[in-house]
């Protein structure tokens, strides 16, 4: 047996067993299937969003875990089947056709990496079910036709007026781009190049480079003879720890401005302090003074010994349940699907009584309209579906990544 076909099998005892635990809570409480509202979490387990995939799942899991414990949603408890993405759309697809036909899931959460995202949305919409995601690619506002599709990350379009915004603060004049061919990569390296234009500048040169490479280095060497002071990616971590080595080794000095989901402490385990000394990160930055973020950050401590602030995109999972749960109390028993996804903005956007839980939630939407204000940003969906929140931007120095500065776009 392969080592890849002894993972899955792997996997899927692991997903059967996070729905069977979540199934058995409670079962003389919760004896019909109506009672059940099913949840596919298909996150990155293994593959470039791997560092972080396995945080979301739990996520997820201890999300519904809290809104069990508070009597359900709707009438309705959650149960959550798990699913490997692979971080690779091919086998994202085969995973979101399974949660959908075989275990019947009503809702998909936190598919990771714009490629993924893109193409389980076509099967989510088909189905009449929502996904929830955390994916850059501006695609997915335009592309999205039954207002199903739930976006938790900023815009690559975003990202990339940030990058864009903290090259200019830092003084910087001669910008290259390197892009990862693939929507988000090209997404991030074209909104910076939009901003800086905008902004009187030029990119004195850009790349797209192919997934999967050996090596970087003629790619790098066309943007290396411009002669840039900051290089700004769209790329991820496997990639990125290739075109930095060799550009270490070219010795030719370049600042560098990288997404946090490339520049983080992987990077630094992978080269070593001296190799990504300076390089620049930049993520969503989680909305750590909320209430909803302290218990965020408790659970994801107690269900994994890491801190919350190592995994954004965790609290981007947790929020998803929650919100879900939420837009199901308000939607009342026996609502549809699609009466539930009706209520995701109803409970998430102002006006409203600000609420920090699922708990607190279910009690207020009693009185009226709640906000419900999430641990990984304000969660005020807009007409496309897409939040709106702020950048954290780290510096690597001495081998830790040491924060520096906020970024509001």
């Amino acid at each position: 047996m392969d080592l890849g076909m002894m993972n899955r099998r792997r996997l899927m005892v692991s997903a059967g067993a996070s729905a069977l635990l979540l199934g058995l809570a409670g079962r003389g409480v919760w004896a019909q299937a109506s009672d059940v509202f099913r949840i596919g979490a298909l996150n990155p387990v293994t593959g470039a969003g791997s560092p972080y995939g396995t945080g979301m799942q739990k996520a997820i899991l201890f999300a519904a875990q809290e809104v069990n414990a508070a009597g359900g949603a709707g009438g309705r408890k959650l149960e959550v089947v798990s699913e490997d993405s692979q971080t690779q759309p091919d086998a994202a697809v085969l995973a979101a056709k399974k949660l959908i036909e075989v275990n019947k899931v009503q809702a998909i959460l936190g598919t990771w990496a714009s490629g993924v995202s893109l193409a389980v949305l076509p099967i989510t919409d088909a189905a009449g079910i929502p996904l929830m995601h955390c994916s850059g690619a501006p695609a997915l506002s335009t592309e999205r036709k039954g207002d199903l599709a739930w976006r938790f990350q900023a815009t690559n379009t975003r990202f990339g007026k940030a990058f864009a915004e903290i090259a200019k603060k830092r003084g910087y004049k001669r910008a290259a781009t390197m892009a990862f061919n693939n929507a988000s990569g090209i997404g991030n390296t074209k909104g910076f190049a939009d901003a800086w234009a905008a902004a009187g500048n030029k990119v004195v040169a850009e790349v797209v480079y192919e997934p999967k490479r050996p090596s970087y280095r003629s790619e790098l060497q066309q943007i290396l003879a411009a002669k840039p002071d900051v290089i700004v990616t769209g790329s991820y971590l496997p990639d990125t720890t290739i075109i930095l080595k060799e550009w270490f080794q070219s010795g030719q000095k370049a600042d560098w401005i990288i997404p946090g989901w490339a520049a983080n402490s992987q990077l630094v385990d992978a080269l070593g302090a001296e190799v990504t000394e300076g390089i620049i990160s930049v993520d969503s930055v989680a909305n750590e003074t909320a209430p909803s973020y302290a218990a965020f950050a408790k659970r994801y401590k107690e269900a994994t010994g890491q801190e919350a602030d190592s995994n954004i995109y965790a609290a981007m999972t947790y929020d998803m349940t929650i919100v879900l749960a939420l837009a199901m109390e308000a939607a009342g028993p026996g609502a549809t699907v699609a009466q539930i996804n009706s209520k995701i903005r109803e409970v998430a956007n102002p006006p409203g009584t600000a609420v920090g839980s699922f708990a607190e939630g279910k009690e207020k939407l009693k009185a009226g309209k709640i906000n419900y204000e999430g641990a990984s940003s304000r969660l005020d969906f807009d007409e496309f579906g897409d939040v709106n929140p702020d950048f954290l931007v780290s510096i690597i120095k001495g081998g830790k990544l040491t924060r520096d500065s906020v970024v509001s776009i």
